[in-house]
């Protein structure tokens, strides 16, 4: 299990990821890294804990807001789903009746060009 080496908060830290994670483990560090840098600068020295876990809670914000956007982006998927379902099953129907009313015609042609022909 291959293993890293990240700085946070000037702090480095040793860890294990799965292998070809190494370079993701890498950006999520600095991501956190950066959270508490704009923390800091923000709130100034107001302890290591506090800055660490209000980086935690700002990212755990920004997880949820991403979770509810694809849950709406999910429901609207489904509805738009629906809606082409409703629609395809319309057209089938449309269809259908389309296809019947040029049998009827051709039925009515038919006996037109019988009578006028002279044929019955």
């Amino acid at each position: 299990m291959p293993q890293i080496v990240v700085t946070i908060d000037q702090k480095t830290y040793r860890m294990a990821c799965a292998e070809g994670e190494e370079a993701h483990l890498e950006t999520l560090a600095a991501d956190v890294d950066g959270k508490i840098a704009e923390l800091r600068e923000s709130f100034g020295q107001i302890g290591d804990l506090r800055l660490t876990v209000m980086a935690a809670i700002m990212a755990t914000d920004q997880l949820y807001e991403a979770r509810r956007r694809l849950q709406e982006m999910e429901a609207r998927l489904g509805a738009d789903a629906a809606g082409r379902e409703a629609s395809e099953a319309g057209s089938a129907t449309s269809r259908r009746l389309f296809a019947e009313s040029l049998d009827e015609t051709a039925v009515v042609l038919e006996r037109i060009t019988a009578k006028l022909s002279g044929v019955q």
